[in-house]
């Protein structure tokens, strides 16, 4: 999760409270470098402030939005007029929560947009011509179905959930294996297991290792 809020009191504890909750959480006080955070990792949701320095949350959320990212915002603000509600909302952000606000009702919605978005996530995926079917758990290359494993298949939704973006290795465990994954190696193996399985049998490169960062699925025809 990344929070981008400039009162840094505030912005330390919402890190601090979310992290009890189980929450990874990274954090920025400037809506530049928000707006560059967000755009260099994944995130299940982004909390975000309105009144920031340098870029404020309206131009953030309009800005990742236009860039095609379609990560959940939560927008928090001290403005209480309808017109900023009604403008955050316009500029792409999922929910709106009012300062002084408490901290479950914070978590409670946070945990409302993860569902809603991997309700969404339970549709058809598709990059390029590769495309997955979460419900049936199959896959396929144009016309050409690919047979996974589960945990190849687990991977694979989980990359093309977060199309475009990279997705951390440390993220990818988390995501298919737990927190008590054993071998940190397991995501570039299985990541290796797929570029063998939809990519090398087509000419494709469409898994792409971003040193240091992760992977990025991409349509590279």
């Amino acid at each position: 999760m990344l929070v981008i809020e400039d009162e840094e009191m505030l912005a330390r504890t919402l890190a601090h409270g979310l992290r009890e909750e189980g929450f990874e959480v990274d954090v920025e006080l400037d809506g530049a470098a928000g707006l560059w955070r967000a755009g260099e990792s994944a995130y299940d949701v982004i909390v975000l402030d309105l009144l920031l320095p340098s870029l404020s949350g309206f131009r953030v959320c309009e800005r990742l939005r236009a860039a095609g990212h379609t990560v959940p915002v939560l927008v928090l603000t001290a403005k209480d007029g309808d017109y900023d509600e009604t403008e955050a909302l316009d500029t792409g952000a999922d929910d709106y929560l009012r300062k002084p606000f408490a901290f479950h009702v914070l978590v409670a919605r946070i945990h409302a947009l993860i569902r809603r978005e991997r309700r969404q996530f339970g549709a058809h995926l598709a990059c390029g011509d590769l495309a997955f079917d979460p419900d049936r758990r199959r896959c396929w290359r144009g016309t050409t179905p690919i047979v996974l494993t589960p945990r190849e298949a687990d991977v694979l939704e989980h990359l093309l959930g977060r199309s475009g973006q990279v997705v951390a290795k440390t993220d990818l465990l988390d995501a298919v294996w737990g927190f008590d994954a054993a071998d940190p190696n397991l995501a570039e193996v299985y990541v290796g297991y797929l570029r063998k399985k939809i990519d090398t049998p087509f000419a494709r490169r469409s898994i792409e290792t971003v040193r240091g960062r992760g992977y990025r699925i991409h349509d590279d025809r």
